[in-house]
């Protein structure tokens, strides 16, 4: 995509061009070319990213586990599309107890997949990255099937770990990492690679790689850093230490830590609530705060903002302010667009015109 910028002398212009490729890769993930006012061009978000209607359960939201549909890729990955009230929450389950649900190349196929699927699907809202194995989130690398590989093998098979990894780091809706158990290695990193992280205060968690005499490779050097600090994180790498909940917490591993229930799912049902959280928010801007976020984190400040100034001009056209909670209304036949309401379910049962005067106002 091409970027206008002001030309500039020496390392200024080079700095100004560099900011725009920046911006201009943002801008790109966002879907057709839409120019902003002065210099910058970017994209029109796709008009197609509308959440889908759900009515919330009386008497509340209470937690339950009512799965609609389940998506089996295998029974090491288990995708479960949540119903009714959790409708737009889906469950990736790891479920490969006999190996700690250690990744393998199969399930880290498996996952890459799902993955693929899920990042393309306009009735996501929100992704849990959970096990299904009591006791354990993931264990890392499969190395019994990496002890019988040979040399040549080894490299592809730490970057098809990485790849997964980085899939499931970009894609574009919030990702939330429930860790119930144990996550050493390219789990945490799994669970680095999600927005954010709940545990259980018995969880186990720590990048042990240095005691292999091997270093992370999932991605665990870059965002154990960005989540902690690099001076704390080099300490964790360095000692190949291993954390409790607790401590995970207090160094900002984790955003929660909670004590662990009968059941042994105190974190997914923590995730649970915060997906639930997220539900009745505008789906494009959950999905363009993201990118802003994560785009910007990479750049300086000012780089930074200009991002966020790209990126918020896709939010706050008039259409973009109505997104969907409730049931579809179709509006203006002629132009075949679907807007869906942001009203409370009291204001919709009580003025049944209160859609028209709320339209007619744009």
């Amino acid at each position: 995509m091409a970027v206008a910028a002001s030309a500039a002398p020496g390392a200024l212009g080079t700095l100004q061009a560099s900011r725009a490729r920046l911006v201009a890769a943002c801008c790109a993930r966002l879907g057709p070319r839409w120019r902003l006012p002065g210099s910058w061009t970017c994209p029109r978000v796709d008009s197609t990213i509308w959440a889908r209607g759900w009515t919330p359960a009386a008497g509340g939201a209470a937690w339950q586990r009512g799965y609609s549909a389940e998506v089996k890729t295998e029974d090491e990955l288990r995708v479960r599309y949540l119903e009714e009230e959790n409708r737009g929450i889906v469950v990736l389950g790891i479920n490969r107890a006999y190996a700690k649900n250690s990744l393998s190349k199969n399930l880290i196929k498996m996952l890459s997949k799902a993955v693929d699927a899920l990042k393309s699907d306009k009735k996501v809202r929100t992704i849990i990255v959970r096990s299904e194995v009591p006791g354990i989130f993931c264990a890392g690398a499969d190395l019994k099937e990496r002890a019988k590989m040979s040399s040549s093998e080894v490299g592809p098979f730490v970057s098809k770990i990485r790849a997964m990894i980085n899939e499931i780091a970009n894609l574009p809706v919030p990702t939330i990492a429930a860790i119930d158990g144990l996550a050493l290695g390219g789990g945490l990193e799994l669970a680095l690679a999600c927005d954010i992280r709940v545990a259980a205060s018995s969880a186990k968690m720590g990048l042990v790689e240095t005691k292999l005499a091997i270093i992370p490779g999932g991605g665990g050097t870059q965002r154990l850093p960005r989540a902690i600090g690099m001076s704390l994180a080099k300490e964790l790498i360095f000692s190949a230490r291993v954390l409790d909940g607790q401590e995970a917490k207090s160094v900002g591993l984790i955003s929660h830590v909670l004590e662990q229930n009968q059941e042994g799912d105190a974190a997914y049902r923590k995730a649970l609530d915060l997906a639930r959280e997220f539900l009745p928010q505008g789906p494009v801007a959950m999905r363009v705060a993201k990118l802003a976020i994560n785009q910007g984190m990479e750049v300086d400040l000012v780089t930074g903002l200009a991002i966020e100034e790209a990126c918020y001009a896709q939010v706050c056209d008039k259409i973009s302010l109505i997104q969907c909670r409730y049931t579809p209304y179709l509006l203006y036949k002629s132009t075949k667009l679907y807007i869906m309401s942001r009203f409370d379910s009291c204001l919709l049962q009580n003025h049944t015109n209160g859609l028209k005067l709320f339209v007619s106002f744009l």
